[in-house]
């Protein structure tokens, strides 16, 4: 008798009415969200614009969904193609059955052509949504537990899986739960990315090189402990050899990126300060806030209104109050001379008339002589 071991669920669909909820669809749907939410985080840290991960993203699922399924179809046609089987089976992708090799060469296809859109070079794009890509995979890898599939050699160890379906050739036993460790894997791929990326600055795909290479080496050993029916090469799983090969083209790919480009990507998406307000505007903006509390100070100081005890904190405002003030110092100025003016005005009047009158009794006393 057992004492521990992780059940499988009894079915992998709920009806919602007519409409069916696959687990396997959820954990692919969540996966992909993870990914798309962590890449947008990344990607704006590094310079690019909110929204850009989502619209590549747009493009790369699909392909990649295309992809991971001919993947699978290809390598395991005897599945859909043999006497027996019903090759319509092949579309039926909620039932299980995509390739991650093929998910993410196709999906980087897809990714090209949104970043060729956009105008961004694609390896700063794949850097910045590589750890998201290695959790969507250990969120995906939680589907084959609804399906009962893809499961280890026979174990009785405390966390074996316990497989109760016959479907397919299976025999229900306790087994090692491999989409268990490859889930707990990817999480430490993405973990691990993150890391070396703050730690190296990784830039112009190493960083998605990396979460590739560390992939592959676990992948390699997972794969090995699996049981179910694959295509063998030399006494290897054809995946184990996909590793291999896959893990030294990453590994290539690191050195001679590193040598050639070092470093990380100063601009990663040209438009993307377009977004964020201008110095100028900015500059104008606190003149016309000093402005209009200038405008307050004078209205309150042409009331009567202490406005000096308001520390507005800006020079501008200073120079604006300093400036009224002294304006209305030329005013009342101004209006003094103008009434000395008019006073020296006056008393030259009277003393012309003055003038004229004694002008006039001289005159009139000459013709009385």
């Amino acid at each position: 008798m057992e004492l521990a071991y992780i059940p499988s669920p009894s079915h992998g669909v709920l009806h919602l009415g007519p409409i069916p909820l696959r687990g396997y669809a959820f954990c692919i749907i969540i996966g992909v969200f993870l990914a798309v939410w962590l890449g947008n985080k990344r990607w704006i840290a590094r310079g690019g614009r909110a929204g850009t991960v989502a619209d590549i993203a747009v493009w790369a699922v699909p392909f990649g969904l295309v992809g991971g399924r001919l993947y699978h179809v290809i390598t395991d046609y005897e599945l859909y193609f043999s006497e027996g089987r019903d090759w319509v089976d092949a579309f039926k992708i909620w039932q299980g059955g995509l390739g991650i090799w093929g998910a993410i060469a196709l999906g980087a296809l897809g990714a090209w052509i949104g970043c060729r859109r956009r105008g961004i070079p694609l390896p700063a794009w794949a850097d910045a949504v590589a750890p998201g890509i290695a959790f969507a995979q250990a969120c995906g890898r939680w589907g084959n537990w609804f399906n009962q599939e893809l499961y280890g050699k026979a174990t009785d160890l405390p966390w074996a899986l316990h497989i109760t379906s016959s479907t397919d050739g299976r025999v229900p036993g306790y087994y090692h739960p491999t989409f268990l460790y490859e889930s707990l894997w990817c999480v430490g791929v993405g973990f691990l990315v993150i890391w070396a990326d703050r730690r190296f600055k990784l830039g112009h795909g190493r960083a998605f090189a990396l979460y590739v290479a560390a992939y592959c080496v676990g992948r390699g050993w997972i794969e090995y402990m699996r049981v179910d029916d694959a295509h063998h090469i030399l006494g290897l799983r054809l995946n184990d050899w996909t590793a291999m090969v896959v893990f030294i083209l990453a590994v290539v790919y690191i050195v001679i990126s590193s040598r050639l480009r070092p470093g990380r990507e100063e601009i990663v998406e040209p438009r993307a300060d377009e977004d964020a307000p201008a110095a100028g505007d900015e500059t104008a903006s606190a003149e016309d806030a000093a402005d209009k509390t200038a405008d307050k100070t004078e209205d309150k100081t042409e009331d009567g209104t202490e406005g000096d005890s308001v520390d507005l904190g800006k020079e501008t405002v200073t120079e604006s109050a300093t400036s009224s003030k002294s304006a209305t110092s030329s005013e009342s100025a101004g209006s003094a001379s103008a009434a000395e003016s008019e006073k020296e005005s006056g008393e030259e009047s009277e003393a012309g008339s003055g003038d004229r009158s004694v002008a006039r009794d001289e005159a009139g006393s000459a013709k009385k002589g």
